[in-house]
């Protein structure tokens, strides 16, 4: 595969996730009020786009409850920064079996819900992009299953088509990406397609680099994809993904450290990204390029009912 460096990046800061990373680090935002901030700090630092879950303020526990995401959103457009609203879909698909001799009934942890109420915050909020998580996975948890069958991500691609928002197809290992070319095929993602290709998630695609080149061998021609990898693996991908052509990712809710014995906050992280993609001789780019670039619309909330 030839080296086709990408010398125009955008970054996406994915501010805080929903893993169990809110009492890992003091960084880690949690009330609408801190992941906004958050989101606009790392804007200030040089994200393009932020790519924001919400979680229960007192817990930290992940959230899909609309209001924080109106909060959140609403922060942040009223920031003095631009940014792309980036809002993840990926809520709602939780499978938790009960074991291995017993996996029926689900176990305290599941949340299935329906495509259109998986969608519920970004018909509201209309960000310029939302997540589909084009596939079923297996995370690291023992019981714990990622569901996104074919018929679900089927309706939620047209429901998300029919917003005007774009999607990020998140492409966790090759199937799904194969997934999302189907997708494509049967006119329900428009084309060319954004795709973020998550490394090293457990048991996902694994993060070295000969699957991750052979990922992006897979996509087809015109496709625009940015990458990032977990933990300490996060900065090397900012350059392997830039150096495959791509875009990059950095953020809490996929790496707290900025080096060994060094907690990052948001902006820290976006900041190296930045260090990473000037050396290489790249250029990062802004909120408008990002738009411009992808035909991304920028749009007001819906009002809210009186």
């Amino acid at each position: 595969m030839p080296l086709r460096m990408n010398r125009e990046v955008f970054i996406t800061c994915a501010v805080t996730g929903s893993g169990q990373t809110q009492d890992k680090s003091l960084h880690v935002p949690r009330a609408p009020a801190d992941i906004a901030a958050s989101a606009i700090a790392a804007a200030r630092a040089g994200a393009a786009a932020v790519h924001i879950h919400v979680r229960d303020p007192d817990t930290g526990a992940p959230s899909r409850d609309q209001k924080l995401y109106r909060e959140v959103t609403e922060r942040i457009r009223a920031a003095d920064v631009d940014v792309v609203l980036n809002l993840t879909a990926g809520m709602g698909g939780d499978l938790v079996l009960g074991g291995a001799e017993a996996p029926l009934p689900p176990a305290d942890g599941t949340d299935m819900i329906g495509a259109a109420e998986r969608l519920a915050h970004v018909a509201d909020c209309r960000p310029e992009i939302c997540t589909l998580d084009c596939g079923t996975m297996n995370f690291a948890e023992n019981d714990y299953v990622m569901t996104n069958s074919p018929g679900m991500l089927r309706a939620m691609a047209v429901m998300i088509r029919d917003m005007g928002v774009t999607p990020e197809v998140e492409c966790f290992d090759s199937g799904h990406l194969w997934f999302a070319r189907q997708l494509a095929e049967e006119g329900h993602l428009a084309t060319p397609a954004l795709v973020q290709l998550c490394m090293g998630v457990p048991w996902g695609a694994p993060d070295d680099l000969a699957t991750f080149l052979a990922m992006v061998g897979n996509l087809p021609a015109g496709w625009r994809f940015s990458a990032f990898g977990i933990g300490r693996q996060q900065m090397p991908y900012v350059a392997a993904s830039v150096l495959a052509g791509g875009h990059v990712r950095v953020g809490l809710e996929d790496n707290l450290w900025l080096g060994q014995g060094q907690p990052a906050t948001n902006a820290d992280l976006v900041a190296r990204a930045v260090t990473i993609i000037e050396a290489l001789g790249g250029q990062v780019r802004d909120a408008a390029a990002m738009r411009a670039d992808l035909g991304l619309t920028r749009r007001a909330p819906l009002a809210v009912a009186p």
